[in-house]
């Protein structure tokens, strides 16, 4: 696909999109006068100015996410609780339904719209406090969370997709690809599991009037603290007490490294611009790999 069909093609489905939450929103009695994207990447958000709402439209997740729907539900309901509880959350709108809603083929959510103060970013130690604090509180979640969904689903579903396309990486890269994965996966311990963000990592947190809020619970799951800890850096860890070693940390880390490489090269078709940045990660990989051996 060149540069300028995939442009086409970007800005239809982004038109598609918004014009899928304005109508959602519509339904419920809400006025929309001037949607505003404020990210458009694997998931779009559109603020649905002036009503005090983000909705989030699921328009490439569910290619290695299907089906969204359990995805977007859990995260619905980890927010809701979390928010309950005097958490610094981002919560669901209280507009509508706090529940996935469907239009035009497209699944989405609601949240409140909270203005960004600043475009910064938290200092390590806030990270590792919060994080530590969030992980307190998920520990009473009532509800079922999967184990580590993040790699358990997006790597095999990923990797699964490329063996199909077939002409995006070579059959020794694939091979690769698949065989740091089985290596990895039985160095990532099954005991002290517990809720988890997911993607617990500093474009997360909002700044804002009352503070910095977490956002995007979507990959939360149950795992070992480590896969949200991966995120932090020295500093950042140094906050959160108790935190694991480095060996603890290394296969996550790993794992991490992995799950990104195979989530770009997977969407590719649709993000053609990633390529470089794609070849990057996996020519980094394979140089480790040289390496260890």
């Amino acid at each position: 696909m060149s540069s300028q069909n995939a442009n086409c093609t970007t800005i239809t489905a982004r038109a598609r999109a918004v014009a899928a939450a304005v109508s959602v929103a519509s339904a419920y009695g809400i006025k929309v006068e001037s949607p505003y994207v404020l990210n458009n990447a694997y998931s779009l958000r559109v603020y649905l100015h002036p009503a005090p709402i983000v909705a989030r439209v699921s328009t490439l997740t569910p290619v290695l996410r299907s089906p969204i729907e359990s995805w977007l539900e859990r995260e619905i309901s980890v927010a809701e609780f979390l928010a309950a509880r005097g958490a610094p959350v981002i919560a669901p709108s209280d507009r509508l339904r706090a529940i996935p809603h469907q239009h035009d083929g497209l699944l989405m959510s609601f949240w409140q719209y909270i203005p960004p103060v600043s475009d910064s970013l938290p200092e390590p130690q806030i990270i590792g406090r919060m994080l530590a604090e969030l992980h307190a509180l998920l520990q009473d979640y009532p509800g079922d969370l999967p184990l580590l969904v993040p790699p358990l689903n997006d790597i095999p579903r990923g990797l699964e997709r490329l063996k199909q396309a077939g002409d995006i990486l070579t059959t020794s890269d694939l091979t690769l690809l698949q065989e740091t994965y089985e290596r990895l996966l039985p160095q990532l311990t099954s005991d002290h599991t517990q809720p988890l963000h997911g993607d617990a990592n500093a474009l997360n947190l909002v700044p804002t009037a009352q503070g910095w809020l977490w956002n995007d619970f979507e990959d939360t799951c149950r795992g070992h603290i480590a896969w949200d800890l991966i995120n932090l850096d020295e500093e950042g860890r140094a906050a959160y007490p108790h935190a694991p070693d480095s060996t603890v940390l290394e296969p996550y880390t790993k794992m991490r490294q992995l799950h990104a490489i195979v989530w770009v090269y997977a969407l590719l078709p649709e993000f053609p611009n990633w390529s470089e940045h794609a070849k990057a990660m996996l020519n980094h990989l394979r140089d480790t790999q040289a390496i260890s051996q």
